[in-house]
């Protein structure tokens, strides 16, 4: 019986490996050894009793109690706090989801990578603020990380055992998010309420904003870059509305392959869930026929910055990841509070960029986490204290 553990249960990815597992026989077909959640106590509770969890966690320490409660009369045992989340990573399990969202889910993974386990991972901070790091403990360990973002998940598929020098180029698509028709001036003005609304798909808050800023493909582009060690010139950006072409590789032979599908995360994760095999997932067959026309631009940099500040991010390396993920994330914050407009996210990371490449140690790769938390501390400081702001 194959052991799982998710950090990150209650949340969209979280919801989606919930419901593939109990689609496959639920807890008389696999060991659930943790999983973890956020406030949402009922739902974290709900999942661990219908999956018979060994552990539940919440990240929030004064939840435990409300936890505990609502697991009385099962055998879960309740934690809560880094110190729950830890011991959640730690557990030996056969396949562990990370799907923590933001800087929070770097050192749960790191902890997985640690005890040698096979990490899936969904939480694209984790390699954007220490991919050197992180490939590096992989490595050494002789852990397995597989790709559940969906456009990293495709990459996955379509490169399979090509030789990497065949390709010329790896194109990874993006919606556009909220505001891809809005006339460029109408974006400084544009509100959280606007921004939190996808054209396509209902996702939490903060991953739909980065949709609409291009901040979350920004995150995508330095993730395909750490996760398969494709040179950053060989990776571009597509626009394309339909959502349906997740990747495409093209090769010296002037070929080019593409991963198609509907858009359900439930793909990525069965894939990597069942990985090396390919088996039956409750997901939609892609029928051409009925959307008759998909459609592809190239991303105007001018209306999404970040795409260029991912380069800049790639070209300088060191520490850049990690400042780069951690002012992305202050000025998110920022944006939601009402103190930063719309367009001001990537003037605010960008000031922060800046400041931190005048510090000693910034074109050197962190080696340890805290050396990562470190640059994290100092991009949020600096994104902070943009004086551009409204």
């Amino acid at each position: 019986m194959k052991s799982v553990t998710i950090l990150g249960a209650t949340g969209s990815v979280g919801e989606s490996a919930f419901d593939l597992l109990q689609h496959e026989g639920g807890a008389d077909a696999f060991r659930t050894v943790a999983l973890t959640g956020g406030r949402n106590i009922a739902r974290l509770a709900e999942m661990a009793r219908a999956l018979r969890a060994e552990l539940a966690v919440t990240a929030w320490p004064d939840l435990l109690p409300d936890l505990r409660d609502a697991l009385a009369g099962t055998q879960t045992r309740a934690l809560a706090g880094p110190e729950g989340l830890a011991e959640a990573a730690a557990r030996e399990a056969d396949w562990t989801l990370s799907a923590i969202v933001g800087a929070a889910g770097l050192a749960p993974g790191l902890r997985v990578l640690e005890r040698g386990g096979v990490l899936a991972l969904a939480n694209k901070e984790t390699l954007v603020a220490a991919g050197r790091l992180v490939t590096a403990t992989s490595a050494r360990t002789g852990a397995r990380l597989l790709p559940v973002d969906s456009e990293h998940s495709a990459i996955f598929q379509l490169l399979g055992h090509e030789d990497r020098a065949a390709i010329r180029h790896i194109s990874i698509t993006a919606s556009g998010g909220a505001f891809r028709d809005w006339p460029l001036e109408r974006l400084a003005s544009a509100t959280v309420a606007q921004a939190s609304c996808h054209p396509n798909w209902s996702m939490g808050q903060r991953i739909t904003i980065d949709s609409a800023s291009m901040f979350n493909k920004a995150l995508e582009i330095i993730e395909a870059h750490e996760f398969f060690d494709i040179p950053a010139e060989r990776i571009r950006v597509l626009i394309h509305p339909q959502s349906i072409v997740h990747a495409m590789a093209s090769f010296c032979d002037g070929s080019s392959t593409a991963h198609l599908g509907v858009p359900d995360m439930r793909h990525a994760i069965g894939y990597a869930l069942n990985w090396p095999e390919r088996r039956a997932l409750p997901v939609e067959t892609l029928d051409l026929a009925s959307i008759g026309t998909l459609t592809f631009d190239r991303p105007d940099e001018g209306r999404w910055p970040a795409l260029r500040l991912a380069r800049e991010v790639m070209a300088a390396g060191g520490a850049a990841g990690a400042v780069f993920n951690a002012a992305k994330e202050q000025a998110l914050d920022d944006f939601i509070a009402g103190r930063l407009r719309f367009t001001d996210m990537a003037q605010a990371v960008q000031h922060a960029l800046e400041s931190a490449a005048g510090q000693g140690g910034f074109a050197r790769s962190p080696a340890t986490l805290d050396e990562v938390l470190d640059w994290d501390r100092a991009g949020r400081r600096a994104a902070a204290a943009w004086k551009g702001r409204a």
